[in-house]
């Protein structure tokens, strides 16, 4: 382990901190929906380059590659970072809220792209005493489940062969300083689903049962959890929901078409696919109740996020060194999804959970419009990557 770097971490911030700050308010309040962070990608690219760093073709027409040599050789090490934002109205009436109408960083991805670029920071300060070679990927998408496996299909992983893989995300469930993983799995698959239902349609004044889409909808969506009854993993439940419904365009007519769209979150195949068979069960019988004929079909998707047992322990401790003991917690796998899975499928490595609650307890949820994080958890991410970063680069 490297602790001359650890222990200079504090004379680096010096440098690193205020750009930080800055960049993750900027990012903040010009959030871009995923394959569209055309301004997100320009900031990064411009960033890495007046840090010294050297940019790669990137594999997707958003995001960044860049690449640095520590002065003595090492292992090949991966720091990934997601850059797209959501869907969602921001409430808070922060200086630094969204300018983008309808679109909002509400998961932290901006945060854990300022933190990545102040880890571009810290090693291009150190870089004449680092062992190994670092490439940074600020991932498009990852909200779409396509970025990862798209910069791979790109030859990302060809062009650019590495030992390990690193990455953080920010949760608003808990503290700041907060650092938590687990090795094995650590997060569910994901299956973007999509239900059609097609039926008769007509008046509304003389709606019936058999037919019609809406009736069939409304008893399909409150039943989808149904299909992960008694499905979990080491104490935490599998999860299917819907997230949009389409029905209709007038109130007074029964329309012949509805889409459900939604995700299926489990852990293992086996659970997968009895979920899915379970599903095509239920369809199945609320087609049958209400006369109509419906499809199931899966969408994009990603595997569970699971961590290298070695790696794994090695960023425990860089973690401890930074954050101390008390602070780094072993967790329960969680049911929420990353496609970093497509990386972490391919090369060992670690993902972690980074604490941003704000102290007043007013975080939100993960993709609600109120959801925020403390400007601190970008330092914290960016310390724990770049120490476990460099320890793992040493060998």
């Amino acid at each position: 382990m490297d602790d001359i770097f650890a222990s200079s971490l504090a004379q680096l911030w010096r440098r690193a901190r205020d750009p930080m700050m800055d960049l993750r308010h900027d990012l903040h309040a010009y959030p871009e929906l995923s394959f569209h962070e055309y301004r997100m990608t320009t900031v990064i690219r411009d960033r890495l380059l007046e840090l010294g760093w050297e940019l790669a073709p990137c594999p997707t027409e958003t995001g960044a590659v860049a690449t640095l040599s520590g002065a003595q050789p090492g292992r090949r090490v991966m720091l990934r970072a997601d850059i797209d934002a959501l869907p969602v109205h921001e409430e808070r009436p922060w200086s630094h809220a969204s300018r983008h109408e309808g679109v909002m960083h509400a998961c932290g991805h901006d945060v854990h792209t300022a933190a990545l670029l102040a880890v571009a920071d810290l090693l291009a300060q150190r870089r004449d005493s680092l062992a190994g070679e670092f490439t940074l990927v600020f991932q498009p998408a990852e909200e779409a489940l396509g970025g990862a496996r798209t910069m791979i299909d790109g030859g990302l992983l060809n062009d650019h062969p590495t030992d390990v893989v690193l990455g953080a995300h920010v949760t608003s469930l808990a503290p700041v300083g907060l650092v938590a993983t687990r090795p094995g799995i650590l997060m569910s698959a994901a299956n973007a689903l999509t239900i059609n239902l097609t039926g008769r349609g007509g008046h509304g004044a003389m709606a019936q049962v058999d037919g019609n889409v809406v009736l069939a909808l409304s008893h399909l969506v409150p039943r989808l959890g149904e299909i992960v009854t008694g499905l979990s993993f080491e104490g935490t439940d599998c999860a299917c929901s819907a997230g949009v419904l389409r029905a209709g365009s007038a109130n007074n007519v029964v329309p012949r078409s509805a889409t459900v769209l939604g995700s299926l979150r489990t852990f293992t195949p086996v659970q997968r696919e009895l979920a899915l068979d379970r599903l095509e069960g239920l369809v199945a019988e609320v087609a049958s109740t209400f006369s109509v004929t419906a499809t199931v079909t899966l969408g994009e998707s990603a595997p569970a996020v699971v961590n290298d047992v070695l790696v794994t322990a090695r960023v425990l401790d860089a973690a401890a060194r930074v954050v101390g003991d008390d602070a780094v917690l072993v967790t329960p796998p969680v049911s929420p999804s990353d496609d970093v899975a497509e990386l972490l499928d391919r090369v060992a490595g670690c993902y972690l959970f980074i604490g941003g609650a704000l102290a007043d307890g007013s975080s939100g949820m993960h993709h609600g419009p109120d959801f925020a994080v403390d400007d601190e958890a970008c330092r914290v991410a960016a310390e724990v990557l770049a120490t476990s970063a460099v320890d793992l680069a040493r060998g």
